[in-house]
């Protein structure tokens, strides 16, 4: 594309069919999940704790680290996995901007595709795989999140 060209011709950085790519990919499609859910839970923080942290001589920093980020410490979680959830099931857009190259590029997603061609099997384990890593990953998460010990 466009920019792919100058980056190559102007950095040497190539983008298209790499690791990167895929990672850029996953990214893209899964931010908006996260940004959401965090502008949601800074819309509702108070901010009359982040007036009274400022009268008390506290910088624009301190009050992030100190007073903002902590009140909103849940929706971070919720939003990463939210995001991290939505990225690992990602298939469109990186198989258009990283391909499936096996060992390089190729996501579980892609793997079950291309698995569903060949080997119907291979392609349920796989996908059994993904269903497991992700009820594994929340049911460690619930816990932290309901408040359980």
């Amino acid at each position: 594309g466009l920019i792919g060209q100058r980056l190559d011709q102007w950095f040497d950085v190539q983008l298209a069919y790499t690791t990167t790519a895929a990672v850029l990919a996953a990214t893209f499609v899964s931010l908006p999940f996260f940004v959401v859910t965090v502008e949601a839970a800074l819309r509702s923080v108070d901010p009359r704790y982040e007036d009274a942290a400022r009268t008390l001589g506290a910088s624009p920093g301190v009050v992030l680290r100190r007073v903002t980020l902590p009140s909103i410490r849940g929706a971070l979680g919720a939003g990463s996995a939210l995001a991290w959830a939505r990225a690992l099931g990602e298939f469109g857009a990186t198989i258009t901007f990283a391909g499936s190259f096996a060992g390089r590029t190729q996501t579980m997603p892609l793997a079950i595709n291309r698995a569903l061609d060949t080997d119907v099997r291979a392609a349920i384990l796989l996908s059994l795989v993904l269903l497991g890593v992700s009820v594994a990953v929340l049911a460690t998460l619930r816990d932290r999140w309901l408040g359980s010990a």
